[in-house]
C-alpha cells in the first residue's frame, strides 16, 4: 500500500497524507455479507453517555468477516480486495469451490486469483489458516485464536503480525506484536502472513473534518475545564491542576500515567512467559 501526499497549497494540504487505495480491486461489497450497523453515540441502553467523544460520522454497513475460517479443507479463490470502513485492515472477498462467498482479513501481498484454504492439511502459504501445531516455527502469523474454535482475536488490525517462536507441552510460544511472549494452545488456528494496509500508521488526515466523518467528536483537555467538570480543571492561566501540581487523572480521578489497571492475580497470567516490557514472569 502506498500513501498519497499533496502539494502544500493550503494549511490543510500541507500535512495531509492519505491512502492511495491502489490495492483495492473491488468497489462495491457483496450484499449478502452485509448487515446494518446502528450508531450508539457512545450511549448505553439507558441513554447515558458511557464512552466519550463518539458521535456523527458517515453511515456504515457491517461486513461479516469470517475470523473462524470455518470451512476446513475446501479451497477458495480470492475475487477481490475491498475497503472496510469498520477496521483499519483491508478485507478479501473469497469464493469457495461450492460457490459460497466469505470475507477474510487480507494479508499483505494477497492478490486477486490467489488460492487460500483452511485446515491442518493446508500448505503454510500466504492467507492459509492452520492450527499452531502445523505451522512451521519462525512463521509470521495473524488472526490468532486464544481459545480453540472462538475465532481470531490477536493481530487483526492493519500491519499487525506475530511470530510462532517455539512449541512445548502442547502449546505454541507466540511473540505478540507488543513483544509479549505468550503460550497458546497448539489446536488454536492462525493465518499465515502479515495483515495488509501496512502504512496505515503513517496516515495523517490533515484536518479535523475528516476525523468527524469517522465518527470521532472533539476531545477537550481536562486542564482547560472548570473544577466542577474535571479534577484537573481551574486555576489562573496554565496551572497544573487548580493552582498546585496535580498528576494527570481521568474525569473520575483515576491516575492516567503509570497506574497499573491489570488485575494482580489474573487467571491468564499463567500463559504469559515474558511481559511486553521485558520483565520475566515470576515463578
Amino acid at each position: 500500500m502506498a500513501l498519497k501526499s499533496y502539494r502544500p497549497l493550503t494549511p490543510t494540504l500541507r500535512f495531509k497524507s492519505l491512502p492511495a487505495f491502489d490495492e483495492i480491486t473491488k468497489a462495491r461489497p457483496a450484499k449478502r455479507l452485509l448487515e446494518p450497523k446502528k450508531k450508539t453515540g457512545g450511549r448505553n441502553h439507558f441513554g447515558r453517555l458511557t464512552s466519550r467523544h463518539i458521535g456523527g460520522g458517515h453511515k456504515h454497513h457491517y461486513r461479516k468477516v469470517d475470523f473462524k475460517r470455518r470451512k476446513r479443507g475446501i479451497e477458495a479463490e480470492v475475487l477481490g480486495i475491498e475497503y472496510d470502513p469498520n477496521r483499519s485492515a483491508r478485507i478479501a472477498l473469497i469464493k469457495y469451490s461450492d460457490g459460497e462467498l466469505s470475507y477474510i482479513l487480507a494479508p499483505d501481498g494477497l492478490g486477486v486469483g490467489a488460492r487460500v484454504m483452511s485446515g491442518a492439511e493446508a500448505a503454510p502459504d500466504l492467507g492459509n489458516a492452520m492450527p499452531l501445531s502445523a505451522i512451521p516455527l519462525g512463521t509470521n502469523i495473524h488472526n490468532i485464536e486464544l481459545t480453540p474454535g472462538r475465532g481470531g482475536q490477536i493481530a487483526r488490525s492493519a500491519g499487525q503480525q506475530a511470530t510462532l517462536n517455539n512449541r512445548e507441552g502442547g502449546y505454541g510460544l507466540v511473540k505478540m506484536p507488543s513483544g509479549e511472549i505468550r503460550r497458546i494452545h497448539e489446536t488454536c488456528y492462525a493465518t499465515i502472513g502479515q495483515v495488509g494496509n501496512v502504512d496505515h500508521m503513517n496516515v495523517s488526515s490533515g484536518k479535523a473534518g475528516r476525523t468527524r466523518w469517522q465518527g470521532r467528536r472533539p476531545h477537550v483537555r481536562g486542564m482547560v475545564m472548570n473544577p466542577i467538570d474535571h479534577p484537573m480543571g481551574g486555576g489562573q492561566g496554565k496551572s497544573k491542576g487548580g493552582g498546585g501540581r496535580h498528576h494527570p487523572v481521568s474525569p473520575w480521578g483515576q491516575l492516567a500515567k503509570g497506574f497499573k489497571t491489570r488485575a494482580k492475580h489474573k487467571p491468564s497470567d499463567r500463559f504469559i512467559l515474558e511481559r511486553r516490557r521485558g520483565k520475566k514472569r515470576s515463578a
